[in-house]
């Protein structure tokens, strides 16, 4: 009977870019910087890697749609490299599948590497779907944007639970502006500005409810991990190392569109992917049990309907917790402790493995002047696709522990 990889999995080396309108290098730039700071981190030589796996969402800019690019710029040993992608859960596919090959026993050592050049585009959006698939949907769905969708996540969400209009807004503003708090403290953040909640609230609105400071960014950036077993780390001498304790996927059945007991309020992967997680990791009390968390925050509704949906608040009650400063960085379960995708924007491959970056470095003490006390479990959270027929990826990584 399948138990699951909890603990059989090691992180022994991660490395993370900068985040921002890097103009200056390409995606093979960002990809070196992120791989010598991961291979540093794990005291390993390029030699010692077996399998690579290449997460790149976008074929309209930087890297195309084979595996060559990652193959060809880190100049690999001729090791096999597989390219991934998964909408905006892309970077932990990446980290999925050399994860899976290592407790597999196929391989002893992989690495995970996540990259994306959108600023490259020339404009401040995404790129336009260059895929026949693509094309279809905007064909279909002429007027589709990502906070017009967002957007009716919001409405639903107010209407279901009667939430007051500046009620629901204040509460976005709260998410927004801790989340803007703890970007400051993280040199590697795109944007390291203070944003108040009455910033928040006063900035233009872009898509009702949902103002400017409610939106994230887009950028560019790469994140790296390398796994191998827990035997091998011990072989390997390391000490302290970070172990993956779940890591879970789930996609839509496209059941939340075709019929009408959905209520567009919430995600049903993220509630289903989540439940997985947690068994798998067998961890009972989430809201008591995680340490932290870097959740998909590509809007602030997002962030807040998370909460629900990872079962950490009740139904219709993360306001509250959002207003307690329960998930604030000196809260209870500090959420995007790094500033999350407000501050970084969201590089698509990429966002996944940064995420886990900072839950790594979090575990390891090494997270600065926005250290949180004595982490045991983070937890990431992707979600990502079109757009409530989407795609969840739920991680957590901590100690291991004999």
């Amino acid at each position: 009977m399948a138990t699951g990889i909890k603990d059989k999995v090691a992180i022994i080396g991660m490395g993370c870019t900068r985040f921002g309108e890097r103009w200056d290098v390409g995606a093979e730039e960002l990809m070196i910087e992120a791989f010598e700071e991961c291979l540093a981190d794990a005291g390993l030589e390029k030699k010692d890697i077996e399998a690579a796996w290449f997460g790149s969402c976008m074929d309209e800019v930087n890297v195309g749609k084979s595996a060559l690019p990652l193959s060809i710029t880190l100049r690999l040993p001729m090791i096999p490299v597989t390219r991934v992608e998964n909408y905006c859960a892309t970077g932990t596919e990446a980290f999925r599948g050399a994860c899976y090959a290592v407790a597999s026993g196929a391989y002893d050592i992989c690495f995970a590497l996540g990259v994306e050049k959108l600023k490259d585009t020339g404009y401040g959006g995404l790129p336009n779907a260059g895929s026949s698939a693509g094309s279809l949907v905007w064909q279909w769905y002429p007027n589709l944007t990502a906070p017009g969708s967002f957007a009716q996540l919001a409405s639903a969400y107010a209407a279901k639970y009667r939430v007051a209009d500046q009620d629901l807004k204040r509460a976005m503003a709260h998410v927004s502006s801790k989340s803007h708090a703890n970007g400051v403290l993280n040199p590697k953040a795109h944007l390291r500005k203070t944003v108040t909640e009455d910033q928040v609230m006063a900035s233009p609105i872009i898509a009702h409810p949902l103002s400017l400071f409610d939106c994230c960014g887009v950028s560019d950036g790469a994140a790296c991990a390398i796994v191998t077993t827990t035997a091998m780390a011990k072989k390997l001498g390391v000490k302290d190392f970070i172990t993956v304790k779940a890591l879970q996927l789930a996609l839509s059945s496209g059941e939340e569109m075709a019929y009408n007991d959905w209520d567009g309020d919430h995600f049903l992967t993220t509630s289903k992917c989540s439940t997985k997680a947690y068994q798998e990791a067998g961890i009972n009390n989430p809201r008591e049990e995680i340490s932290m968390m870097e959740v998909h925050d590509c809007f602030s509704i997002t962030e807040l309907v998370t909460y629900e949906d990872l079962h950490i608040s009740e139904r219709g009650k993360a306001i509250n917790d959002i207003m307690d400063g329960f998930f604030d960085l000196d809260g209870k379960l500090p959420c995007q402790p790094d500033g999350g995708l407000k501050c970084f924007g969201h590089p698509i491959g990429a966002s996944g493995i940064r995420m886990l970056y900072e839950m790594y470095l979090q575990l390891h003490g090494r997270a600065g002047d926005r250290q949180i006390e004595s982490p045991r479990n983070g937890l990431t959270h992707n979600l990502g696709g079109f757009p409530f027929q989407n795609i969840c990826s739920v991680a957590i990584i901590g100690k291991y522990e004999n």
